[in-house]
């Protein structure tokens, strides 16, 4: 492996300092220069998070001596994760269709979700789903429907499931979309999506339950990205209306009373 004189090479090319380089990573000099001396072995969270940084994979960072790569050659592994992102590398998605080669969508139930970031591009999983057809969707475009864990995301409740349509470029996607989001490390997950793709790789996730604190998923983690379009649910949502609107609303009716009131006694 090529730790030791990694670091060493990304903190010149950078202009730092070994305390810089090390403040910019969270630690203190002594430890970061026992890194580059090979003197200890850094953690394999600080070594992502360095890849992160660079922009660089972490199987490159790992087994290549960066000092030997071309300018281009390092530039091209540092942009290799747009084309991913843009869904221009070969993206699989395996889908279902009926006797009339119409592209079914299918229904990944709380039981086999588990399973899901395995199988999501296995036939054989997919064929064992049940399937629903929403005629008010476009035909032109992929969906399927995931199940809703938790309290997490109301007014979508747990035990309702969410329709997505595939989302092929993620660096499209709007900022604060809600979306179905699976991941490798969290599986299926359901949030508002903050785009931060194009500056820091990354996708913040946040709840509409303000007890849930946003999270940070990497680009690298991410397997399919389904934005919101319909969802199920056996529940009605609970709305709560406030003092003001309460109040409105008694006021109304009591109008429509009196008016109706008066009405009897003409």
């Amino acid at each position: 492996m090529y730790i030791a004189p990694n670091l060493k090479f990304l903190r010149k090319r950078k202009g730092f300092s070994q305390e810089e380089m090390a403040q910019s990573l969270g630690l203190n000099r002594s430890t970061y220069s026992g890194y580059e001396n090979e003197v200890a072995q850094p953690s394999l969270e600080m070594l992502l998070q360095l890849a992160q940084a660079e922009k660089i994979p972490l199987e490159v960072l790992l087994s290549q001596n960066l000092a030997q790569l071309s300018i281009s050659e390092l530039e091209a592994f540092q942009s290799a994760w747009r084309g991913e992102a843009r869904g221009q590398n070969l993206r699989v998605l395996t889908t279902l269709v009926n006797a009339q080669n119409e592209e079914e969508i299918e229904l990944i139930s709380e039981k086999v979700s588990a399973g899901y970031t395995s199988g999501y591009a296995d036939p054989s999983y997919l064929q064992e789903l049940p399937t629903l057809r929403l005629p008010f969707l476009s035909k032109d475009r992929k969906y399927r429907a995931f199940p809703i864990v938790g309290d997490s995301m109301p007014p979508v409740v747990h035990g309702s499931y969410v329709v997505g349509e595939f989302v092929q470029d993620w660096l499209r996607l709007p900022t604060n979309t809600p979306c179905v989001v699976v991941t490798k490390e969290d599986g299926i997950v359901f949030k508002y999506v903050q785009n931060l793709l194009q500056d820091q790789q990354i996708l913040r996730l946040s709840s509409t339950n303000p007890i849930y604190a946003p999270f940070d998923v990497h680009v690298a983690e991410v397997l399919e990205i389904w934005r919101f379009v319909s969802y199920i649910s056996r529940e009605l949502p609970d709305i709560q209306l406030d003092h003001a609107a309460l109040g409105s609303q008694i006021r109304a009716i009591q109008a429509d009373l009196q008016s109706a009131l008066r009405n009897q006694l003409k």
